[in-house]
């Protein structure tokens, strides 16, 4: 049996799919990378999600032959099938604005408290719950989150997957199923929502077209579908005293659970129980994440950003500091421009410089994560020796140091491809190839790079200038 395993990744800003082969330990290695960004059509923001689709094509076809192949993406964009199982409209950007006063519509109508009590789920306004409300579901026969309509597409056979589907806000977060009380009770058509998959299971063998396309065969395997869900799967922790931050566009702070915690305190601070593999809950809260150096680099055409992050590093610390999760930085456009702005709001002066920009970007996002973590260990009472700090914000050595910094705790940085790694793992292990989650993660502490940073200066600075904005 071959021990090469296909992931594919789709990341919010970029996707790739990666080829693993575990014959002598664990490798990877890049098939194909492409970019992914949103698609502004007469006002709305769309996935250019058949673009994504000619792209895992082609990655499959660079990676050649392989066990089976596994789907992850990012969260809570669907796709809409007819009858026929045809696609009704490119998937809408979480990022567009149609939701504007759909999350507290539902709130006054439904209860903070009876949403929080049946999904678990933190307050986001793209969440899959808060979409649906806002889409035209005319015609709708099957909604399919974006990992499973890939899925659908590869093999002919519909589902959702559990980890993801925890995102959407209609999922019970203590069986682990539809909540059809609730999806019944906000009106929304039931038999829109499939069978539900767990980590592991068979999807379905490539159709003989896609087959013929890539030129070889192989089975789909459901994975962690949920990005997140996947890198969390390969932080590379020993027991269970470890929080996590995967970081990329977004970064997701939090701590591995058994169980989910659903008291007022932890709906008031808006943290999430999100399902993981083998039954674990990750219980943490979305942190902007690196999207605001993104849209920087963006305004900044022709930066070098090795070069902003070595300047970076001789500026003033604390300069200026922001609360990344203001609402206003989550649309696309001029960053360091809202970045000024808020500087202002809050009193202080803005960055005056790209560089300034940077460290003022970084430390916020420090200081985002310092409150995350802390947050979940106190309502999750979970007590935490190490920050995992997974995901491509992994290579960015400056936010790795001030993350430990801000904490008071050690990072340990890497791997990178946290989630590429979870996702073939899973499929390596369906295929007995490892035992079990304890065996994924020491697999992956001993085949990656990983650098250790510890916690330096003055945890004092920090308070002072979280005070600023938080």
């Amino acid at each position: 049996m071959s021990r090469r395993f296909a992931a594919v990744d789709l990341g919010a800003s970029s996707g790739r799919v990666m080829l693993a082969d575990l014959t002598d330990g664990l490798s990877l290695t890049e098939a194909h990378r492409f970019p992914n960004g949103p698609v502004r059509v007469a006002g709305r923001l769309y996935w250019d999600i058949l673009g994504l689709y000619r792209e895992i094509l082609a990655g499959l076809r660079a990676a050649g032959p392989v066990s089976s192949i596994g789907v992850d993406s990012w969260a809570v964009d669907y796709g809409l099938l007819d009858e026929s199982g045809a696609l009704l409209g490119n998937p809408v950007h979480y990022r567009d604005d149609r939701t504007r006063g759909v999350a507290e519509r539902v709130a006054g109508s439904v209860g903070a408290e009876t949403l929080y009590d049946v999904s678990g789920l933190q307050v986001l306004p793209f969440n899959t719950i808060y979409q649906l409300l806002a889409d035209r579901l005319d015609g709708a026969a099957t909604m399919l989150l974006v990992p499973d309509l890939i899925g659908y597409w590869l093999t002919g056979e519909a589902g959702a997957e559990v980890t993801n589907a925890s995102t959407t806000g209609l999922l019970d977060v203590r069986t682990r199923t539809w909540a059809s009380p609730l999806i019944e009770r906000l009106g929304l058509p039931a038999g829109i929502f499939p069978p539900l998959r767990q980590p592991g299971e068979a999807v379905g063998g490539l159709r003989r077209d896609v087959a013929a396309e890539v030129g070889w065969s192989a089975p789909v395997r459901a994975v962690g579908s949920h990005d997140t869900a996947s890198a969390v799967a390969a932080v590379p922790a020993v027991g269970p005293a470890f929080a996590y931050v995967s970081c990329g566009t977004w970064s997701l702070a939090g701590v591995e659970l058994t169980g989910p915690v659903l008291t007022p305190e932890s709906r008031a601070a808006n943290f999430t129980n999100e399902a993981g593999i083998d039954g674990t809950v990750r219980y943490l809260r979305n942190v902007m994440g690196l999207w605001l150096l993104q849209e920087c680099l963006r305004a900044w055409p022709g930066s070098d950003l090795a070069e902003l992050l070595a300047a970076a590093a001789g500026e003033k610390p604390f300069a200026a500091v922001v609360n990344p999760d203001e609402p206003v930085f989550l649309p696309p456009g001029d960053m360091p421009a809202r970045i000024a702005d808020e500087c202002r709001r809050t009193g202080q002066l803005p960055p005056s410089s790209p560089a300034a920009y940077v460290r003022c970007v970084l430390e916020s996002l420090a200081l985002g994560h310092r409150l995350a973590v802390r947050q979940a260990m106190e309502l999750s009472g979970r007590e935490v020796e190490v920050i995992h700090l997974v995901g491509g914000g992994s290579r960015n050595e400056l936010l790795c140091q001030f993350t430990a910094d801000a904490c008071g705790l050690p990072v340990v940085a890497g791997p990178a491809e946290a989630t590429a790694l979870g996702n073939v793992l899973v499929q390596a292990r369906a295929a007995g190839l490892v035992a079990g989650l304890a065996e994924m993660r020491s697999l992956v502490a001993y085949s990656q790079p990983l650098r250790r940073y510890e916690p330096s200066g003055s945890v004092s600075a920090w308070d002072e200038a979280a005070a600023r904005v938080f």
